[in-house]
């Protein structure tokens, strides 16, 4: 299973976004996910990808779309991947929220805290979990990969690591940074975490 994270937005680092419809990739997003297919589709990709999924935000599927492209796959939405419902602080300045004390909960025991009139951060690794855990059992021994969102994916990999979800903001996840998590029946094995290196590579002309 390989995680995608979508490319950078115009409110990345600024803003909570969450669920709002509406926002798209800006200029360098765009950039990062079509080197992201660059890397996908090149000697260091996997040998074959069995399908592609993104959560239902514009976002996941505009980052997906040059994958698909260069791939030759179609892009599927699944909504387990989808970024955690963060009800009345959708669309809220970081900057604003950081001042607030629920904001030292987040960080240090995320497990208890529930997002006013939103989603727990456990209801959350719980839906993406069970979600990956059907698209393992759809496409068994295969390369799949799910675009998705910093806080889902960092609970997907918490849960395959056997971390406590306290401590998953540990764990980072950057935009269009690429996970790699084997599962297997044993265990899942974690392979990758927060791989940016096919962001710094400049295109080429054999990327035409």
């Amino acid at each position: 299973m390989l995680y995608v994270r979508h490319g950078r937005t115009p409110t990345t680092g600024a803003r909570l976004p969450g669920r709002a419809a509406g926002l798209h990739l800006s200029d360098e997003g765009r950039y990062q996910a079509e080197a992201v297919a660059r890397w996908l589709k090149g000697p260091d990709g996997p040998d074959r990808v069995a399908a592609i999924y993104a959560s239902p935000m514009e976002r996941t599927r505009e980052t997906a779309a040059p994958i698909a492209r260069a791939l030759g796959l179609r892009v599927r939405t699944a909504p387990g991947l989808n970024e955690c419902d963060f009800g009345s602080w959708t669309g809220r300045r970081l900057k604003d929220l950081m001042r607030l004390k629920a904001w030292g909960t987040i960080q240090r025991q995320p497990s208890i805290f529930r997002f006013p009139s939103g989603e727990s951060f456990a209801e959350m690794q719980a839906r993406i979990t069970g979600q990956v855990a059907d698209l393992v059992a759809c496409h068994p021994g295969e390369a799949v990969i799910c675009v998705s969102h910093a806080d889902p994916i960092k609970a997907a990999i918490a849960q395959a690591l056997g971390t406590p979800l306290d401590l998953f903001q540990r764990i980072v996840v950057g935009p269009c940074s690429i996970s790699a998590v084997q599962y297997a029946a044993e265990r899942p094995t974690v392979l990758t975490v927060n791989g940016t290196g096919h962001l710094s590579r400049p295109p080429s002309a054999n990327d035409s």
